[in-house]
């Protein structure tokens, strides 16, 4: 990426941090934060707070407008933790408006601005397409239907109306992200090291997964990459069953991973979310990425994770 300013929401994210960690020594950042302790505050750039709830009156004091302009790009990652909480009907609702409502905000302040970006990159999910076993599904797949699928619909819909500003809109159909210290692997690796990890129910599910730092090259792409446009896989071309996930990880720990978790017990525990998510089968592939010209650093679960662990 060219030397720009970029607009960034939820940066104190794992997806945020790696990202302004990757732009800070050449980018000058703009963090728009909530009114937050000072250690979640991102580690570079401007910060601007701001009100996700509120597109009526967006940023906390609006003579902070002035740091948003002449950004070249808007990257949007803000929105709820999937995995973090029970899916209580509260907490579904948080989940709903945390993406919806933000978006809506966003394109509110992106709305006011003299000149406001060329491009708003927006995070989505690949849980768009539902439950879907080994159906192989791209960009142009039917969405599915269920609480994520929806949830997932309305939050691409809402922040397209900063087409209406002359923007290119770009949704990012982020898969499982890979890191060390975040995220889903964050959560395993202890497991696996003490030699506790196993699959999960049958193990037959697909998961379309990606490593942290080809997701932070995909966002630079598309804010680059004057043809990127609507929807956008984030995942490796070469998805694997949790099955194969979990042996692939217990071969980079050098330890068993025997153990087997039922599908009622992780049903029992995490209710719909764990429905959604951790049993849910997604074969999903970066068809559109590819065709741009996208190439993944990362492409194959066993070397990936040798990278992520050892490098």
């Amino acid at each position: 990426m060219a030397s720009q300013k970029v607009l960034v929401s939820g940066s104190t994210g794992l997806i945020g941090r790696a990202l302004l960690q990757q732009l800070s020594p050449s980018h000058t950042l703009i963090s728009l934060v909530r009114s937050a302790p000072t250690g979640e505050q991102p580690a570079a750039g401007t910060t601007v707070q701001w009100r996700p709830d509120n597109p009526a009156k967006p940023l906390a004091d609006d003579a902070d407008l002035v740091h948003i302009e002449d950004c070249a790009a808007a990257v949007h990652l803000a929105g709820a933790n999937l995995s973090s909480h029970r899916w209580t009907a509260a907490y579904k609702k948080t989940i709903r408006d945390s993406r919806i409502d933000s978006s809506r905000t966003l394109v509110s302040i992106l709305s006011r601005l003299q000149a406001p970006p060329k491009v708003l990159v927006c995070a989505s999910a690949i849980g768009i397409y539902g439950d879907r076993g080994d159906e192989v599904l791209t960009e142009d797949s039917t969405h599915g239907s269920g609480f994520l699928p929806e949830v997932c619909e309305a939050w691409e819909a809402a922040p397209d109306a900063a087409k209406a500003l002359g923007m290119r809109v770009v949704h990012l159909r982020f898969g499982v992200v890979l890191a060390p210290d975040g995220g889903a692997m964050g959560q395993l690796l202890p497991l696996f090291k003490s030699a506790m990890g196993g699959r999960l129910g049958d193990g037959r599910q697909w998961m379309s997964w990606v490593t942290l730092t080809d997701v932070v090259r995909a966002i630079a792409f598309a804010i680059n990459n004057d043809q990127a446009a609507g929807p956008l896989n984030v995942v490796a071309p070469n998805p694997v069953s949790n099955a194969e996930f979990t042996r692939a990880l217990a071969a980079e720990v050098h330890r068993p991973a025997p153990w087997v978790v039922p599908a009622f017990a992780l049903k029992l525990a995490f209710g719909q979310m764990a429905e959604d998510t951790l049993l849910s089968s997604s074969r999903v592939l970066p068809a559109r990425l590819q065709t741009l010209g996208f190439n993944f650093l990362e492409p194959s679960i066993g070397p990936a994770l040798h990278t992520l662990l050892y490098e």
